[in-house]
């Protein structure tokens, strides 16, 4: 037998001009009104419907229809047994009771004007007269709930149709055996509709996220005010549409139930629900978007709360220190938010109740020269039991470009800590992040944050303290750190106590100490042969040590004290970890005295300090001499030289006088207004003083600012 094209009639109750999707001719903002004037809230009729719930259920039966292939019609049990059911039925009867009735009248108004021809626009309005009373996620879910009905009704008979007597017997008298038989013909009509239901359901689901943000985040966001009332204006609109969908999908379901071969399925019919499901996914991005302003202007409102209440909190007294350190770490009790770094071991808050913490707060540029520095200061405190505290590292990381080569960073970083660490910084809330940023100050150089067993702040920055006496300045109050400064001197002690144990020695046997820096190797060669001869002529024992330049890449540090110790020069620092503390206790000596409000006018360390990192400045290179612990004579490298070079003309002084006290009157004496002094000051912000007087000449010296990238 010939073969043939099977083609379905289409019923003639419903006229193709009847299901046009145009809206009356009229502007939208005209369309928009009369939508409006459909909704009365308020009245005594009008219920509260759990949408989300109802929602479920719709998504259930939606999840469980063919996706609209061919393939799909004749769905086997043995498929459906293995969609798992998601729908809770105890409580979806709870909540369908009393909007059964609603529903079904809805699925007859829906059915009714489907098979009667009905204009669209006017059906749409229609329908929501009838639910004027409800929400508006309330309108298009209960509407979307009587379509799901009438969908599911269609495919439960189209898939049992052929193993179920019942289901065969509705399927002769809607027609249905038709479309089984011949489903490659209606293939573009049933994906059309698919899609058509899909942007149903997702203009749906917007609807009532904006429902839920209402009722849930009022006290972030008002329905008066942008960016919620801009976003809600849009929503009477939105529910329209998706009501003209579920219309237009409805009588294409009514037109194939009734078809015969004789009808082919137009393109016309396939582009109206094309049409409508481009508009839908339109609303829909449109919802999307202004959602997420929404959802921002939340979280912005939210974080904002939560960092005036963290500010409000600091300024509290408690108990212990739980509160705050919960608030500042993580509130969360079903995580332990603390590890130790080297051996990997998480432990909660409470290991930290009330004791004194200290909180390392830096980015992730943090050196390993500052870890092996606070590792040396760690261990320490393990020797004086007088001495009870933690370090807990709080890193400061930008969530928005975090990724893998970041988290790569901080696990190396956080290996070698035997301290408490945060076990993942993204923990750290935004509100935090701002708080430590704006009211602790924090921006790239680590700070150190003190708080007491109560969970005050006892210093914004005890990091000062910690490089200049380490342990000693426990409990790192700043009154603790004045009590040391008052009892503090400019003395050999205090420029290299920690680094360097033979010089220690040496102040204790009365010997002669030079240190000097710079990087001009051949300054260095120099200045070591003169004052070796200088030495060796004078009759003292001089313990030459180079401490390296503050502004000398790591390599040429290194370069340097190769060269230093092939030719035998003097004696440096093998370890580079130990000329970048000298330099940072420098500057770290500054900055304290520079909290405390000193000046060069009022305090002698801070003039000795700032002359010194001057010198560094430079590139003439500098010298220092001592003996003892306060003895001492400094000059910039040139003026050095030259004084060592006359030494014949003060070597009878220096023998009556001393050699320390006469070499600085001669420096002194040869000293010259003419010369070019540098001073590099990192930081920013209150580390940066106001004016700062040339080491050389008094005068106050001009500020520029250096930006420097340096990958070393």
């Amino acid at each position: 037998m010939a073969s043939q094209q099977y083609q379905l009639a289409a019923p003639k109750q419903i006229p193709r001009d009847k299901r046009t999707m145009s809206a009356p001719q009229s502007d939208d903002s005209a369309l928009v009104r009369q939508i409006r004037d459909t909704h009365t809230p308020g009245r005594s009729d009008s219920h509260s419907v759990d949408v989300n719930q109802i929602l479920q259920v719709i998504e259930e039966i939606f999840h469980r229809t063919p996706r609209g292939h061919a393939g799909g019609l004749l769905g086997t049990p043995e498929h459906l047994d293995t969609v798992e059911d998601r729908t809770p039925l105890s409580s979806a009867d709870a909540v369908f009771h009393g909007l059964s009735y609603l529903i079904q009248k809805i699925y007859c108004e829906i059915t009714c004007q489907c098979s009667g021809g009905a204009d669209a626009h006017a059906s749409a309005i229609e329908l929501l007269r009838t639910l004027s009373s409800y929400p508006w996620d309330a309108k298009v879910v209960i509407t979307l709930a009587a379509y799901s009905v009438y969908y599911g009704e269609f495919w439960l008979v189209v898939q049992l149709c052929t193993t179920d007597p019942l289901a065969k017997s509705l399927a002769t008298l809607r027609q249905l055996s038709d479309i089984v038989e011949h489903a490659d013909s209606v293939k573009p009509q049933l994906e059309a509709i698919n899609n058509l239901n899909k942007a149903i359901l997702n203009v749906t689901k917007r609807i009532v996220e904006y429902g839920d943000m209402v009722y849930m985040q009022s006290q972030y966001v008002s329905e008066d005010k942008p960016p919620l009332s801009i976003a809600l204006a849009h929503i009477p609109a939105a529910a329209y549409w998706v009501i003209r969908g579920i219309l237009a999908s409805a009588s294409h379901i009514a037109i194939l139930t009734g078809s015969r071969h004789e009808y082919v399925a137009s393109t016309t019919e396939v582009w109206e629900l094309s049409s409508l499901a481009h508009k839908l996914n339109n609303i829909h991005d449109h919802l999307t978007n202004e959602l997420e302003n929404c959802r921002q202007h939340i979280v912005a409102k939210r974080y904002e709360e939560e960092y005036e209440t963290l500010k409000r909190l600091f300024q509290s007294l408690h108990l212990d220190n739980l509160k705050n350190l919960r608030v500042l770490i993580s509130q969360r009790d079903d995580i332990q938010p603390l590890q130790i770094g080297t051996t990997k071991s998480r432990h909660g808050l409470e290991v930290l109740r009330r004791r004194h913490v200290l909180l390392l707060i830096t980015d992730l540029s943090l050196s390993n020269e500052e870890i092996l520095i606070l590792d040396h200061i760690y261990k320490d405190k393990q020797k004086r039991p007088e001495v009870e505290y933690e370090f807990v590292w709080i890193p400061m990381v930008d969530r928005n470009v975090w990724d893998e080569a970041k988290r790569s960073r901080f696990e190396d970083l956080k290996s070698k800590m035997q301290w408490y660490t945060v076990y993942d910084p993204l923990i750290i809330e935004p509100p935090v992040v701002k708080f430590i940023r704006n009211d602790w100050q924090f921006d790239k150089k680590m700070i150190v944050v003190a708080l007491d067993p109560q969970g005050r702040v006892s210093s914004l920055n005890a990091i000062h303290m910690l490089w200049i006496w380490g342990n000693v300045a426990f409990p790192f109050t700043d009154e603790k750190e004045q009590q040391l400064w008052n009892a503090e001197s400019w003395r050999l002690e205090l420029v290299a106590d920690g680094i360097d144990p033979n010089i220690l020695e040496g102040i204790e046997k009365g010997r002669f100490v030079c240190l000097y820096g710079s990087d001009d190797l051949d300054w260095i060669r120099k200045f070591t042969d003169r004052a070796k001869n200088v030495a060796k002529l004078a009759g003292i024992s001089l313990d030459l040590v180079y401490v390296g330049r503050s502004t000398a890449t790591k390599e040429r540090i290194r370069k340097v004290n190769k060269t230093i110790e092939t030719e035998n020069l003097s004696r440096y620092w093998p370890e580079y970890t130990s000329t970048w503390f000298f330099w940072n206790r420098m500057d770290s000596m500054r900055c304290s005295k520079a909290k405390h409000h000193k000046t060069l006018d009022n305090d002698n360390i801070l003039r000795e300090v700032m002359t010194l990192l001057s010198y560094d400045g430079s590139d003439q290179g500098w010298v220092m001499v001592w003996r003892g612990s306060n003895e001492r004579a400094r000059a910039n490298g040139h003026l050095t030289l030259l004084t060592l070079d006359d030494f014949d003309a003060w070597k009878a002084p220096a023998a009556d006088k001393g050699f320390v006290p006469t070499l600085q009157d001669e420096l002194e004496r040869r000293h010259t207004p003419q010369h070019c002094t540098r001073l590099v000051i990192p930081g920013f912000g209150p580390d940066i003083p106001d004016r700062i007087a040339c080491a050389e000449c008094g005068r106050e010296m001009e500020k520029f600012f250096m930006f420097r990238c340096c990958l070393d």
